[in-house]
């Protein structure tokens, strides 16, 4: 067939995953074609808090932290009910440390540890995030990386239509649409990093029914195509069930008003003035149980100490600017201002008061040191699917795998493009899963790439 261009990768996809990817690939000298959907470059990373979980890194000595690979994986393990692929876990959990050190020091990203409260089932401080612990901040510093290389070339606003593949079944390139009409690239190697199908709402009536009324939260453009387009040469798929729900959208502004509000010792009610379960058990699976109450929203009720503690983060700091939050003096006149009825509201402060340092209350919360003093505070938040973390399957080097699991030549699968490590449900979610997949395998397709054509090309790329 007739070629449009022809370079050594094609990545679909630039977000967070797919500029990880091209600017490993394009480090080590080779050509790099990457295709964005939208017009910006976005993608679910600049919604996020730009929270990536990675072990043994040098950030982490210095704050004599101690964590490793071994950890690491047992955390996200054991927070999934070892439902996702070990080998994969591992995989991830071994590249997260070079990943964040990598980023710091030659993308010239300031890395540092999130040190001000742990995210549910993390048993290390293994959050890593640039100053303003944000995702956006993070796109922006990916993105002048990728600008400062003339070997990427960035086409925005084109689409993956398929991938194209020869007689023996190898991925040699893809179809493209823009507004010029389609296009046919060719690629020795082919990176998919469209992220997933949550912003489909039909696919997520079909795979994922549980979540389908909760407002998307995620990026407009994540709608599937990468994952059909991997269907299409015969990949297999795995854990399309699985999701990262977030129980915590202000919808007021629109931000994501995060769960340190909990995990500092706040404590959240619904409509009625009632706390319902237990909220440390992570805000993905809380999300799902917010759905289950009347008018499917709540409030979260913390105080003065976790509000300031909370300022350096820049979501809840433009939160904290446009003052989408309820303050006052007393629990009842809290109750009154948002509008909750006061006895209820009252009886469930003094009930979540009297909890003792190191026991469990009746949803299963252990209370260690939780207890919150005037001025209150209290935001109205609504449950939200944020992304889907079931996709192509892979192995360790984000290769994508056919039905048989072998190899389909060429092709890898990055983010919310391929399986996850979140297992096949809510549940298994553990914050900075997602961040961490996208990066991470991206930064691994990128060495293997870059491994794989050395090695065709006897040495030399």
């Amino acid at each position: 067939m007739e070629w449009d261009a022809e370079v050594d990768v094609i990545i679909a996809g630039a977000g967070g995953g797919g500029l990880i990817a091209a600017l490993t690939a394009a480090q080590a000298g080779l050509e790099v074609a990457l295709f964005e959907k939208t017009e910006h470059l976005l993608g679910n990373t600049a919604a996020s808090a730009g929270m990536i979980p990675a072990c043994n890194t040098k950030f982490q000595h210095q704050l004599d932290i101690d964590d490793s690979v071994e950890k690491m994986t047992a955390d996200i393990l054991i927070k999934n009910h070892h439902e996702s692929d070990p080998v994969l876990v591992e995989a991830l959990a071994t590249v997260s440390g070079e990943l964040v050190e990598w980023m710091n020091d030659s993308l010239q990203i300031k890395m540092s540890v999130v040190s001000e409260f742990k995210y549910p089932g993390h048993s290390a401080l293994r959050m890593h995030a640039p100053p303003s612990r944000s995702g956006l901040e993070l796109m922006k510093k990916l993105k002048r990386n990728v600008n400062a290389l003339d070997n990427i070339y960035l086409l925005l606003q084109t689409s993956l239509q398929k991938l194209i593949q020869d007689d023996a079944g190898h991925v040699i390139g893809i179809q493209v649409a823009s507004s010029e009409g389609t296009q046919y690239i060719k690629g020795r190697k082919v990176v998919i990093a469209t992220n997933g199908f949550g912003g489909n709402k039909e696919l997520v009536k079909q795979h994922i029914p549980e979540i389908a009324d909760a407002a998307y939260f995620g990026y407009e453009a994540n709608t599937g195509e990468g994952m059909e387009a991997g269907i299409q040469v015969g990949a297999a798929t795995k854990s399309l069930t699985a999701y990262q729900g977030h129980a915590a959208i202000n919808e007021n502004t629109g931000l994501l008003v995060t769960w340190g509000t909990v995990m500092m010792g706040g404590f959240y009610i619904n409509s009625l003035g009632e706390r319902f379960a237990n909220e440390t058990q992570g805000y993905s699976e809380f999300a799902r149980e917010v759905l289950k109450q009347p008018e499917q929203y709540g409030y979260i009720i913390y105080d003065e100490r976790i509000h300031r503690n909370l300022l350096s983060i820049e979501d809840y700091k433009q939160i904290a600017e446009m003052e989408a939050f309820k303050t006052a003096e007393t629990i009842e006149v809290l109750a009154e201002k948002i509008q909750v009825d006061v006895e209820r509201l009252s009886f469930t402060f003094l009930d979540y008061r009297q909890q003792q340092n190191g026991q469990a209350d009746a949803f299963g919360r252990v209370f260690f040191d939780q207890n919150l003093e005037a001025p209150f505070y209290a935001i109205k938040v609504i449950p939200a699917l944020f992304h889907t973390q079931g996709g192509l399957l892979i192995n360790p080097r984000a290769q994508v795998l056919d039905t048989n699991e072998i190899i389909i030549p060429n092709v890898y699968a990055v983010g919310g493009s391929a399986v996850g490590v979140s297992g096949n449900h809510a549940y298994g979610y553990m914050s900075g899963n997602g961040l961490l997949a996208a990066l991470g395998f991206g930064r691994i397709a990128g060495l293997h790439i870059v491994e794989s054509l050395i090695e065709e090309k006897g040495g030399a790329i």
